[in-house]
């Protein structure tokens, strides 16, 4: 498709970031060119509203969640022109009031954390990637239709934490959406909705 091609062609790849090893894909040239960015938000609308409504029996979408932070980044426009809700959900204690939270698997980062075994008396380090995401406690009410946005999917630990947000609130989310997809990850699968994703990555 030629919106694909337009898209996938303002990414830039920059390696060894955030840390050696890593091929980070920006999503920041497309913003900074109104057509793309205007056909970026298009095409997630055009598939929401021709596929992913299907999957609803009320034949809407109520809520569109976006993740911290990319996912703020077009996650609002969508919900506008699909006259739904945007909930935000944030990295824990970026957000005022009474909040309900769910841990991930960091994608990039690492907590290094030191135990001593009590018969050897060695010290093992065990790397632990976790984080947190919290969601309001009123942002979603049960029995609505959510659709999950994020720029990217690697791992899909924090999209799963999303995912369990949605549900703990009484939510349904009905698809998982991606600019990029990270195939060789497998991500999907720990999904509990399908995936749509824009550029799908073997790299």
């Amino acid at each position: 498709m030629a919106d694909v091609e337009l898209i996938k062609s303002r990414l830039t790849a920059h390696p060894d970031f955030p840390k050696k090893g890593i091929v980070f894909l920006d999503i920041f040239p497309i913003l900074r060119d109104p057509f793309v960015f205007e056909t970026l938000v298009t095409h997630f609308v055009q598939h929401i509203t021709s596929h992913t409504i299907g999957l609803s029996e009320t034949e809407k979408v109520d809520v569109i969640v976006g993740l911290d932070a990319r996912g703020f980044l077009f996650g609002p426009i969508i919900a506008l022109r699909l006259g739904a809700a945007f909930v935000p959900v944030r990295k824990a204690g970026k957000l005022p009031g009474a909040c309900i939270s769910a841990s991930y698997e960091k994608e990039y980062g690492t907590v290094r954390l030191t135990f001593i075994d009590s018969t050897l008396r060695k010290s093992t380090d065990v790397l632990v990637h976790k984080d947190s995401f919290e969601m309001q406690a009123d942002a979603i009410k049960p029995g609505q239709t959510v659709v999950v946005i994020d720029d990217l999917i690697a791992t899909g630990g924090s999209a799963k934490a999303a995912g369990e947000l949605v549900a703990k609130q009484g939510g349904k989310t009905l698809e998982y959406l991606f600019v990029i997809e990270l195939m060789f990850l497998q991500a999907a699968s720990k999904l509990d909705a399908p995936v749509y994703s824009i550029v799908k990555s073997d790299d």
